[in-house]
């Protein structure tokens, strides 16, 4: 578990100028870009790659395991439209990383959501993970066309609800049959710490800042 939680934290610490630029700051002109763009920024982004796959392990022990995830899908193309309409999710990465603290803490937990619950919190969050993930194109110049637009939203969508299906799979291969198994509740236990990890970097600044009177 230690070694687990090393090695994520050396691997948000190391690529922080790497997460959500897939195409190395090219910009995005064609169908395949665009789809590039969106296949890579979850896998890149570890925020939002950890924040998946706790999803999927909180929903696959509920009866919504596969609308729960459909409805972070739903609700996350929903705020990266915004955001590339130009309507942000206020607060939106200190938002991400509760949703890590949340998520993993919930999975840490043992307990099993209600199906309710689950779809309404995952899209919840999905909101403000779409609207991070709409960042990278509302800051392009001039704007995006149709089929980028268009290939972005097929790959986030796709990626993000094919890891979440295969982390809820995954866990039960490994013989978890219930929320309160030990391999979920370790699951919980890593994102839960990345999202710790991410918060001292966030409180960080400011703490520095009043200590130093900058």
């Amino acid at each position: 578990m230690k070694k687990l939680l090393t090695a994520a934290g050396l691997s948000l610490a190391a690529t922080p100028a790497l997460a959500h630029h897939p195409l190395n700051g090219m910009p995005m002109e064609t169908f395949a870009h665009g789809l590039m763009s969106g296949v890579g920024h979850p896998l890149l982004g570890f925020d939002h790659l950890f924040f998946v796959l706790a999803m999927g392990i909180a929903a696959t022990f509920t009866s919504a395991r596969f609308t729960g995830p459909a409805a972070y899908i739903g609700a996350m193309l929903a705020g990266c439209g915004l955001m590339y309409a130009g309507i942000a999710m206020p607060l939106a990465e200190t938002v991400i990383v509760l949703s890590l603290l949340a998520i993993g803490g919930l999975v840490l937990s043992g307990r099993a959501l209600g199906a309710g619950t689950a779809i309404a919190l995952f899209a919840v969050f999905g909101l403000f993970h779409g609207s991070a993930f709409g960042g990278s194109i509302a800051g392009q110049e001039g704007g995006v066309g149709g089929a980028v637009l268009m290939g972005y939203f097929i790959g986030l969508a796709a990626l993000q609800y094919a890891m979440a299906i295969f982390a809820g799979w995954a866990v039960r291969k490994l013989g978890a049959s219930d929320a309160s198994a030990i391999n979920a509740r370790l699951a919980g236990a890593m994102v839960a710490g990345v999202g710790v990890f991410l918060a001292l970097e966030i409180v960080e600044g400011p703490i520095v800042a009043a200590l130093t009177g900058a």
